[in-house]
């Protein structure tokens, strides 16, 4: 058990090693294309935990400028678009882009493929997301503009900016 544990927290700490020093280029091609329509992006995904129990690490790519806008949640969605988790982000990250946050415990199995993506709250839905599951991990996906548009006003809903 303990060997289990850390493994997934040395996989938890490679990811953020990786994502950190990611691909400059990539992630200016990503903020210069959604600072354009001030939309956030997904830009990687990482999973631990158990099956029906994970906890999920995001990472958001956002224009963020302050209360004003930011990117305000992060969702785990079915492949029909109903809302399984939904991540409140309790204020903008304007020095810390990209930016990653976790949380959980989000009931899926292993199997189940999955939508990850992000929300902002003077833009709505980016389309920049992650689509897969956790036995085959998770890559990049654009979603349909119009896809699960009825999710917005759905509880859990933010109850202010911080910051």
């Amino acid at each position: 058990m303990i060997l289990k544990i850390k493994k997934i927290q040395f996989l938890f700490f490679l990811f953020i090693l990786l994502t950190s020093c990611g691909s400059r280029s990539e992630t200016s091609t990503i903020r210069q294309a959604y600072q354009a329509g001030q939309k956030a992006a997904v830009v990687a995904v990482a999973i631990s935990g158990n099956e029906n129990a994970y906890i999920f690490s995001v990472r958001v790519l956002s224009p963020d400028t302050g209360c004003n806008q930011y990117a305000n949640w992060w969702e785990v969605l079915s492949e029909n678009g109903d809302l399984i988790y939904r991540r409140i982000l309790g204020h903008s990250h304007v020095n810390e882009q990209p930016f990653t946050r976790s949380g959980g415990s989000v009931a899926v199995t292993k199997d189940q493929v999955i939508i990850v993506r992000v929300h902002m709250n003077t833009s709505g839905y980016g389309t920049k997301t992650f689509r897969g599951s956790v036995a085959v991990g998770f890559v990049a996906f654009e979603t349909d503009k119009d896809f699960a548009l009825n999710l917005e006003n759905q509880n859990p809903l933010p109850s202010g900016c911080a910051f």
